[in-house]
């Protein structure tokens, strides 16, 4: 496995599985001829790129330049698909080669939390020094708008199942059937991909945006970012001088500007800005119902048969489930109480969820912090009882989420041409009666004027600042 050819024989095993599911696509869909042609094409261009044979070069542009409208579309779909799926084949190469290096003991990067701790390690550095390093760490991430974007959710979804799929095949305990099953999964995603549109018929509206951004969060950053964060907790438990390990601080916060970039974008109004912010809070309340009902589902405990603090009952006695099923469940119920209530904050803030109806009524959070309390109690309670494994399952995972989302998910910046700010600069100096000392003085109005206009403070001299300082009360 040292040789290179070696290590990407796999790769080139995935290209050719898919490049042969997409070739059967092609010739169901558009026939023999269809298929046949496109990959005549095909031999012809690697002909002339690899071997710089001119006469396929010439070939090449003769069959392209004979093509009418419909073929030339199916040539181009056929090409792009192949590169999508090519794509796919060496993000997961990717990962299985970074495994592979990591179980054959390699370095690890050092853009990695691995690679990171690996030289604090070496440099000697102690869990005390670590922490304070990473409480004073923020990293804010942020999306940005794309009206021009054309990649559809659909086919975004597609591609990650093709990858899951591949994946599949590739366990080293996969039977013969689990592998026909996942081959005739991907080529059915396949034909799907081919005869889906491949951009968007139409432009990007605002909300359409805002949606877009949104998928991004449940593809990766509500897992990832708790995940990120439990990890570097870990691993300071495990440098020189960890007593016990400690909670940081939120060292990633997600951004966006969509909904709020209304530089140059007519479109984003005050009323995008209200939809951006809603359905900003659906989506992460819609992720924490979801894990508080996972919650309740795995941790069934009896109260007969674990201890529990006094105020883990007292938060299960607050809850307004009574079923009698559930009397010595007290996780349970004090999580259907959490539930009850987050739902109750959803429904006070306006906010739609797709999750199931609690089970009763009850008040809701005040604030995010106020939730994050409540999941601190049930924390604390599992750790007491010697079931601090528990403790670190999802239960974690959800108060590191809270800590990195709170109920909003993500600040949005409101980004905007300056002659706004100026309006608005202008209108607030007039309502604190700042205008006056402009009528009082037209000389300190014109430089103030000129400030407003620079993009930085102008460069006056010493006598045009004492009279603009005279000037002012």
């Amino acid at each position: 496995m040292n040789d290179r050819h070696d290590k990407d024989a796999r790769l080139a095993e995935d290209i050719r599985l898919l490049g042969r599911l997409l070739g059967d696509t092609i010739r169901a869909y558009e026939g023999e001829a269809e298929y046949t042609q496109i990959e005549e094409i095909r031999r012809l261009a690697v002909a002339s790129r690899r071997r710089e044979d001119t006469e396929s070069r010439a070939a090449l542009e003769r069959t392209l330049d004979a093509l009418t409208t419909d073929q030339a579309v199916a040539v181009v779909r056929a090409f792009s698909y192949f590169s999508l799926l090519a794509n796919i084949a060496e993000d997961r190469h990717h990962i299985r080669r970074s495994r592979d290096n990591r179980r054959e003991g390699a370095r690890p990067l050092p853009s990695t939390v691995r690679g990171l701790f690996a030289d604090a390690r070496e440099r000697g550095v102690g869990a005390k020094e670590a922490s304070e390093r990473l409480s004073r760490v923020r990293v804010h991430p942020v999306l940005t708008a794309h009206p021009t974007e054309v990649q559809r959710k659909s086919t975004l979804d597609c591609q990650l199942s093709i990858a899951q799929w591949l994946a599949r095949i590739d366990t080293p305990d996969a039977l013969p059937d689990d592998i026909e099953a996942a081959t005739t999964q991907l080529r059915r995603l396949i034909a799907t991909l081919w005869q889906t549109r491949m951009i968007r018929a139409v432009k990007l509206g605002v909300r359409d945006e805002i949606e877009n951004a949104l998928a991004y969060f449940n593809y990766t950053f509500i897992d990832a970012v708790p995940a990120i964060v439990a990890d570097a907790e870990d691993r300071i438990a495990v440098l020189p001088g960890a007593a016990a390990r400690g909670d940081l601080p939120p060292l990633i916060a997600v951004g966006s500007w969509v909904g709020g970039d209304r530089d140059g974008n007519p479109f984003v109004t005050a009323e995008m800005l209200d939809y951006a912010f809603r359905r900003q809070g659906e989506v992460v309340f819609d992720h924490y119902l979801g894990e508080v009902h996972a919650l309740g589902a795995e941790l069934p405990l009896s109260g007969l048969l674990t201890h529990t603090t006094q105020a883990l009952d007292r938060l299960a006695e607050q809850s307004p489930d009574r079923s009698p099923h559930r009397q010595d469940e007290p996780y349970r119920r004090a999580l259907t109480g959490v539930y009850a209530r987050l739902a109750a904050t959803a429904e006070s803030l306006g906010l739609r969820h797709q999750r199931r109806t609690a089970v009763g009524s009850a008040e809701p959070y005040g604030d995010a912090a106020a939730f994050r309390a409540d999941l601190d109690v049930i924390d604390a309670s599992l750790r007491e009882g010697a079931s601090a494994l528990l403790a670190d399952g999802r239960l974690r995972g959800l108060r590191k989420a809270v800590d990195a989302f709170g109920f909003h998910l993500a600040t949005v910046d409101l980004r905007q041409n300056s002659d706004v700010h100026e309006a608005v600069i202008d209108e607030l100096l007039r309502e604190a009666g700042v205008e006056l000392a402009y009528l009082q003085c037209p000389e300190a109005e014109r430089w103030a004027a000129e400030c407003l206009s620079l993009p930085c403070f102008p460069e006056l001299t010493d006598e045009e600042i004492e009279a603009v300082c005279r000037a002012l009360p």
